[in-house]
């Protein structure tokens, strides 16, 4: 029997070394686009053009970053950004909490009916109501040229399937907790705040971060509402500058580290929640 549990173990460590060597593999193949664009954005155009490619500047010129900026009014594409996503994350994560908890505590007619409906809209594809949404919003609201039809949306569930990550997660949480909050006097405010809400802050930090992933790389929408040059955000202000330095690709790839890196910062502040919650959510139905 010891010979049989020392080739078993023998065996899985054999996989578990190798499950770690896929690992590495994937990680080099994941990292290694944006390692490139921060490598080019420290090279000039000869060095870019040189073949074979190296691995590595031969000067690395910060300067470059400098340079850029000059041209790529980075930090008001930034500003006009957030006054898209801080509004639209905090409106659509608390909309959806509401909605999650609605759906998955309360009883009311039409419920069943109501959240199918909920769930299908994510089949829909974004360009069938695209048109329709473009019309409502510049000819029947009069909102052209505006954040507005880029925030309000968010003020109305924050998303189907945002709605639908936080009903299974306030599943996992036993209905004990509200029957008892409910002898104490405690209604479906009280229970949602001060039980519901601590308990599901991992998923509700999964929908943040989501929604601003969303926000922050939405090109169509936000090219299609927003024409003037001082409202642009760094998605639109991206391609444009993409567009007007076609040949100068150093400072292209400047301009694009700049333009994911906070998006970068912000997933590692919250990645933690974020696997949690994702890891969590679902595990109850």
């Amino acid at each position: 029997m010891s010979a049989f549990y020392q080739r078993l173990k023998r065996r899985e460590s054999i996989l578990d070394t190798a499950a770690f060597a896929g690992l590495i593999v994937i990680t080099v193949i994941v990292i290694f686009p944006v390692w490139w664009i921060f490598r080019s954005s420290l090279m000039n155009n000869a060095e870019l053009y040189a073949w074979p490619p190296k691995l590595l500047p031969q000067k690395w010129l910060f300067s470059n970053y400098a340079e850029s900026l000059k041209s790529f009014p980075f930090w008001r594409y930034l500003v006009n950004t957030m006054l898209i996503i801080v509004p639209s994350v905090t409106a659509g994560t608390f909309t959806a909490t509401l909605c999650g908890y609605a759906f998955a505590r309360l009883r009311f007619p039409g419920k069943r009916i109501l959240f199918s409906l909920c769930v299908g809209s994510m089949l829909l594809p974004t360009m069938v109501t695209l048109v329709p949404l473009y019309v409502m919003w510049t000819r029947g609201l009069h909102l052209v040229d505006s954040y507005w039809p880029l925030i309000l949306p968010f003020f109305c569930g924050g998303g189907a399937f945002n709605i639908f990550l936080i009903r299974q997660f306030i599943y996992t949480i036993p209905r004990e907790l509200d029957e008892a909050a409910r002898i104490d006097g405690a209604g479906h405010w009280r229970i949602l705040t001060r039980i519901i809400m601590p308990a599901i802050k991992p998923a509700m930090i999964v929908v943040a971060l989501l929604l601003f992933i969303l926000l922050w790389n939405d090109l169509l929408q936000q090219t299609v509402y927003i024409n003037s040059t001082e409202k642009f955000t760094i998605a639109i202000g991206l391609t444009q500058f993409k567009g007007s330095l076609y040949s100068d690709w150093a400072k292209i790839m400047c301009a694009t580290c700049m333009s994911f890196l906070p998006g970068v910062i912000i997933y590692l502040i919250g990645q933690r929640q974020f696997v949690e919650g994702i890891a969590l959510t679902g595990m109850k139905n």
